[in-house]
């Protein structure tokens, strides 16, 4: 342990023996220890998603070794820093069972000095990572640690994202582009973007056959990129409107249908998308509106007659807690790898059901923010889907992941493997790339 190490250990422990009477060597100090925190940015397959492991000193159990699996996405180098350069000398050393402990800790600090963006997806990592540790000893799946099951299979709906959504840009390789900004896809297989706007309902019917209940479009993102979010004209909103309606002179009501706004439009827009939107009775609009405002959101919700969810786009508890409130909601979207992990987000599906407002488990991002999602709802009786993009799955997880993501009949299956459900690749994590860093003791 170099010197700051020591220092701040030091420090960390009198904060714990100060907030509890339990003596600091049986508290922050129990075993097993933290010993190596690993990252890696592969820009090579998802330049914007941070995978992390955390080694124990915890030897194996059932021959694996004991190592947590986590992750987060969008400025991964950044979330990087502020694991190794700030939440690491927490950590290393100390248990890694101490979940709560930990948790609270680092939010209590970042918070002193504003920290929402880069700090909270780290804490969201370590978090997922420290979970799955904490199955992998009970020799159970996270989802059993949190009080389930309460079902055996999630529904899940298809986000009509295609394999390049996320993807290495070829010509940049470190490219991340700007988050939101899909690419438009291609004519070919899993291009589901493409589909969703030029054939919308050969898309529909392909879903239909294969048992998915629900399908997201992001139809709105090119009037958005050709003009912005402040005016649509009549044209537009047909533009917009037309898979739908599509859609369902193919399909009918066999298959539910979202719009995602991605956060593009202004209040004026917004009232002009649900208004056409109305026809189309989708189960809910999406970020149409951006969450600038909770009182924008609440009267949104008020004039219009399309249900709303809010919102991927949130971050702390309490900003749930005030859309709660304000009644500006009909479903709650959380993303476990951006509000503080499998922690957070237990705790705001617990809010929202206070309130009867169902939850969605948001992911058009990596594979363990999928399997968080997972397995909360596996022990949440309040949350209603799971995000899934096919493509991703079909393409991208298995370049990254020891296990295969199966989707049958509309449904994951919560995972029986002790621990989130998979593990990272081990040679994704090669010291001589050039995402990798290493804290260790």
């Amino acid at each position: 342990m170099n010197q700051l190490h020591k220092m701040t250990a030091e420090s960390n422990a009198l904060f714990v023996s100060r907030a509890s009477s339990v003596p600091q060597e049986h508290a922050y100090r129990r075993g097993p220890r933290i010993v190596a925190i690993e990252t890696v940015v592969p820009h090579d397959i998802m330049p914007g998603l941070l995978a992390v492991r955390i080694h124990t000193d915890a030897g194996s159990v059932g021959g694996v070794p004991v190592i947590g699996h986590g992750e987060t996405y969008y400025i991964p180098t950044a979330a990087a820093a502020v694991l190794h350069d700030f939440m690491s000398h927490r950590l290393l050393g100390s248990d890694a069972r101490a979940i709560e402990s930990h948790w609270r800790f680092l939010f209590e600090r970042m918070t002193a000095f504003g920290g929402t963006g880069a700090e909270f997806r780290a804490l969201s990592a370590v978090d997922v990572a420290l979970w799955d540790i904490a199955g992998q000893l009970a020799e159970q799946p996270v989802w059993r640690l949190l009080g389930g099951p309460v079902r055996d299979l999630v529904p899940v709906y298809n986000s009509c994202g295609g394999p390049l959504y996320g993807r290495t840009n070829r010509q940049a390789p470190t490219s991340v582009g700007w988050p939101g900004h899909g690419d438009s896809g291609q004519p070919g297989p899993l291009e589901d973007n493409y589909a969703s706007v030029h054939t919308p309902a050969d898309l529909a019917e392909e879903l239909v056959q294969l048992g998915y209940k629900g399908m997201k479009l992001w139809s709105f993102d090119a009037v958005y990129r050709r003009q912005g979010g402040h005016f649509l004209s009549a044209k537009d909103v047909r533009e917009g409107i037309a898979p739908f309606e599509q859609i369902r002179e193919r399909v009918g009501d066999s298959i539910e249908l979202m719009l995602d706004g991605h956060g593009f439009f202004s209040l004026a827009a917004a009232r002009r998308i649900a208004e056409g939107m109305r026809a189309i009775r989708p189960l809910w609009m999406e970020d149409v509106l951006r969450p600038d405002s909770v009182e924008a959101m609440a009267a949104f919700r008020a004039e219009i007659d399309v249900p709303i969810a809010v919102s991927e786009m949130l971050i702390m508890a309490d900003h749930y807690r005030q859309v709660l409130d304000a009644r500006a909601a009909d479903y709650v979207m959380i993303d476990p790898t951006w509000v503080g992990g499998i922690t957070a987000t237990r705790r705001i599906a617990d809010l929202a059901q206070l309130y009867n407002v169902p939850t969605l488990m948001h992911d058009c991002t990596g594979p363990f923010t999928l399997l968080a999602g997972i397995n909360v709802a596996a022990a949440h009786c309040g949350v209603a889907f799971q995000e899934t993009v096919r493509a991703h799955i079909a393409t991208l997880y298995p370049l990254l992941i020891d296990e295969n993501v199966k989707i049958a009949d509309g449904h994951i299956a919560i995972p029986t493997r002790p621990g989130i459900g998979a593990r990272w690749l081990p040679e994704l994590f090669q010291p001589e790339h050039p995402g990798y860093r290493r804290s260790s003791l």
